[in-house]
């Protein structure tokens, strides 16, 4: 088992602003770097489209260099993606094949189950790393439960 000092979860909003998707990706690289150079092994995503795709992808391409890092997937529910447009929806699945480890909650979707899901992410992790811009969020009640619980949070967006 790994320790929880030892893992980061990612948390942040679905939709980002294109014009500035390539500098928001440089500072997650630079980050997830700087935390493994500090000791962290295990980033842990929750498979949405938006920040947690481009987290997951920031770490995959980490691997390749360091190749003792790991990519988990927390997943609220089986067939999350099952909505989504066709080039989400096969990004999700490059990402869950590549992943060390996934782990669903809920055969299918119940009520509660993105909440169950972040909880889950805050609750094994040691650090969060976010891109929050609007507090009022399910990335907010997220960020505010992870602060709750004493994790450092490293938010991108500079809020």
């Amino acid at each position: 088992m790994i320790p929880r000092d030892k893992i980061c979860c990612f948390t942040g909003h679905r939709d980002i602003p294109a014009r500035i998707l390539p500098d928001l990706k440089r500072r997650l690289a630079e980050t997830v770097e700087l935390l493994i150079g500090q000791g962290v092994c295990c980033f842990a995503a929750g498979g949405a489209r938006g920040f947690d795709a481009l987290a997951a992808r920031v770490v995959l391409e980490m691997r390749e260099r360091y190749p003792h890092v790991k990519l988990i997937l927390v997943l609220p529910f089986e067939g999350q993606e099952e909505s989504w447009r066709g080039a989400d929806r096969q990004e999700f699945w490059d990402i869950r094949r590549r992943a060390d480890k996934v782990t669903v909650l809920a055969p299918a979707f119940e009520k509660g189950c993105y909440f169950a899901r972040n909880r889950r992410l805050v609750e094994e992790s040691g650090i969060c790393l976010c891109y929050l811009t609007r507090r009022r969020s399910g990335t907010g009640m997220t960020v505010r439960y992870a602060e709750r619980q004493g994790l450092p949070v490293l938010n991108l967006a500079g809020l």
